[in-house]
């Protein structure tokens, strides 16, 4: 059996529109038949120039080989061009690559993936979701209104969901690590004072930021919300400065995670030294199950946890649900519900009070509608995710408007 054909399929979510601008699909068929999902987590450059990456990755390490030769093709595209160092770009198109050659044999031995990687040791994954407004919600109001979120938490904790996460602490920007203005401290004491308050013991909150923060901004917001006990403060400082979470780790009480920007182990392994305890790989850019799998057991040796990120598509979902399944120090497993993410995989995956089961079914353990994927092409000329080019403001509230809103048309 070697890899023969791709097909690489962007579509765009259509309203409410969570999980990014699109999704880059790949479709992998072997010579004898079998036909393999992944998905890339990838937005460096557009769509097109992601494409030609994809394809010259497949054509130049992977095309003609065996699926099972997993280890091999991933040396062959970390060591393209003489590198061997991580590349967000090249190990985006490698990810999801890599998760179509797992879809691929599993189908071929009639078993789930994570049968194929150690075998299943949690029969049942915890989850959380991103506080998403209601459609009766304002928009942009939504975003920085406490009581608004507050009252989705509670709606998300009375469906069986144990965490929930939000992010109120401004924009993040190009221009690197900012003191957070004075305004935003204040908007994210008041998240985690109503979030807490209408939720009580029932749920986790996970404090989400996006890396926006010099070290010692990222101190001031942290020892800020420390007082409510949240699980997680995440990616308080830019994943280029790994040496500076040490920092932050130590003069904070909550919990440091990290991970939706960082590939391979050889960058998880420096977010462990500098004090990270949650790794958060987003499975299409980490650089695939496999190299994932290695990120938690090594994860394990600094007795710390995972819980695998999510902004895409239901396909890396189901990737890291595979992955989840397998691995004892397993904390949670993010997920976004939206009518097409669940009907690009068929209803195959679903959420049930709070947690899902691992798929029993062969590969990856999803039907993908590729129909439905095919009939929303991105049209648009955003990328998946962008970052504002404005400097925060200190003289009044910021609003982050929460990822990708379905009215932005990423023109």
């Amino acid at each position: 059996m070697k890899l023969q054909d791709l097909d690489i399929i962007v579509t765009a979510p259509p309203a409410p529109g969570w999980g990014g601008r699109y999704w880059t699909l790949v479709k992998v068929t072997t010579d004898t038949g079998i036909t393999g999902w992944g998905e890339c987590y990838a937005s460096s450059v557009g769509p097109d120039a992601m494409r030609a990456v994809i394809r010259d990755v497949f054509a130049r390490h992977m095309a003609g080989e065996s699926p099972e030769n997993i280890e091999l093709m991933f040396r062959r595209v970390y060591s393209t061009g003489f590198t061997q160092r991580p590349d967000p770009t090249v190990m985006g198109a490698w990810s999801g690559l890599e998760i179509a050659c797992w879809d691929i044999l599993g189908k071929d031995r009639d078993r789930p993936v994570h049968a194929l990687i150690g075998g299943r040791v949690n029969d049942r994954i915890r989850a959380y979701s991103y506080l998403y407004p209601r459609p009766d919600h304002p928009l942009p109001d939504f975003w920085g209104s406490a009581d608004m979120a507050a009252e989705v938490a509670v709606d998300l904790v009375d469906k069986g969901y144990t965490a929930v996460k939000f992010d109120p602490a401004g924009p993040y920007t190009i221009r690197g690590g900012h003191q957070p203005s004075l305004h935003d401290i204040e908007t994210s004491v008041a998240f985690c004072r109503a979030i807490r308050a209408a939720v009580g013991p029932r749920a986790d909150l996970l404090f989400g930021t996006h890396g926006q923060f010099s070290t010692s901004g990222a101190i001031r917001m942290g020892q800020a919300i420390d007082p409510y006990q949240a699980l997680w403060f995440e990616e308080p400082i830019p994943p280029d400065t790994p040496g500076e979470i040490a920092r932050v780790a130590a003069a904070v009480r909550t919990p440091i995670s990290t991970g939706e920007r960082l590939t391979t182990r050889v960058e998880f392994h420096a977010a462990l030294q500098a004090g990270v305890s949650i790794l958060q790989p987003a499975l299409g850019r980490a650089g695939g199950i496999w190299e994932s799998r290695k990120i938690a057991a090594l994860a394990e040796v600094y007795n710390a946890q995972v819980a695998p990120h999510l902004y895409a598509g239901p396909v890396e979902w189901a990737a890291n649900l595979q992955l989840c399944a397998t691995i004892p120090n397993l904390l949670l497993a993010e997920t976004i519900e939206t009518p097409y993410h669940d009907a690009l995989i068929r209803s195959t995956i679903r959420v049930e009070d709070g947690h899902v089961r691992p798929p029993e079914a062969p590969g990856l353990g999803i039907e993908v509608d590729e129909a439905l994927a095919r009939a929303h092409p991105y049209t648009g000329t955003g990328l998946h995710l962008e970052m504002q080019e404005a400097p925060v403001c200190h003289d009044q509230p910021n609003l982050f408007a929460g990822g990708a809103p379905p009215e932005d048309s990423g023109a």
